[in-house]
């Protein structure tokens, strides 16, 4: 069984997060171009906040901690 690399990991979705927020729109109008924008919205924020996460390995589970903002 291949390692499992936590830091990789957290690095491939800091990396989609990016690719989601430079990626060009296709040619679409209306609602299809407002759902995309829509979508691309939903999948930077997915992505960037677990790519932002700190981890560690409690009790045989991997714990990640997302930072939410604000003080602390």
């Amino acid at each position: 069984m291949a390692q499992f690399d936590v830091d990789a990991m957290l690095k491939r979705y800091q990396e989609r997060a990016g690719a989601v927020k430079d990626r060009p729109l296709p040619p679409v109008a209306g609602e299809d171009r407002k759902r995309l924008i829509e979508q691309a919205e939903i999948d930077y924020t997915d992505f960037a906040l677990i790519g932002s996460a700190a981890w560690a390995v409690e009790e045989g589970k991997l714990v990640l901690r997302i930072p939410l903002g604000g003080p602390g």
